[in-house]
């Protein structure tokens, strides 16, 4: 279950960048795609607290498009910063550290990851449960770590009450 998924989940990526849907592109995407499942499906659902193995995967398909639109909004807020007539007072880049409550490497790399795919951010270092983030501003900075970090935690089963509703 957990190639079938990754497979999906590659194969569904790799359509999306390509924009080809004749047969030869097809076909490498799927050739590619086997051999990428194949050898790193077990790091995507690695640790699988649930007996329903297809929770994870559905939580995280779950997860890309709400992480699709906070990138939309990202990119919105850091065109508006890089055309602002005073933009070279309203860019404060800093570092930001916070402390995590994900336990598991795959939660950690994930919002890690999230972080850094999100326009003004770029995860610097995950330290001793710590994260240390790049920011372009200080209305980026206070966003972390927010929902994403709940977000996250319901994706990989580390949410205390599994309750999606209470993330907002």
């Amino acid at each position: 279950m957990a190639f079938l998924a990754a497979f999906a989940l590659l194969f569904l990526f790799w359509l999306v960048l390509s924009g080809r849907f004749d047969w030869l592109h097809l076909l490498l995407g799927v050739i590619s795609c086997v051999i990428i499942a194949y050898r790193s499906h077990d790091l995507l659902f690695k640790n699988i607290k649930s007996k329903n193995k297809h929770v994870e995967a559905f939580r995280f398909l779950k997860y890309i498009p709400w992480l699709l639109y906070q990138i939309i909004i990202a990119n919105i807020h850091i065109a508006k910063l890089a055309l602002h007539p005073r933009m070279m007072q309203v860019i404060d880049p800093r570092i930001i550290k916070f402390r995590t409550r994900l336990k598991e490497d795959v939660s950690l790399a994930t919002f890690g990851n999230s972080i850094t795919l999100t326009p003004g951010t770029i995860t610097v270092l995950i330290k001793d449960g710590y994260y240390y983030v790049h920011a372009l501003d200080e209305h980026v900075s206070k966003s972390l770590p927010g929902d994403m970090e709940k977000r996250v935690a319901h994706v990989h089963l580390e949410d205390q009450d599994g309750d999606f509703l209470s993330i907002g």
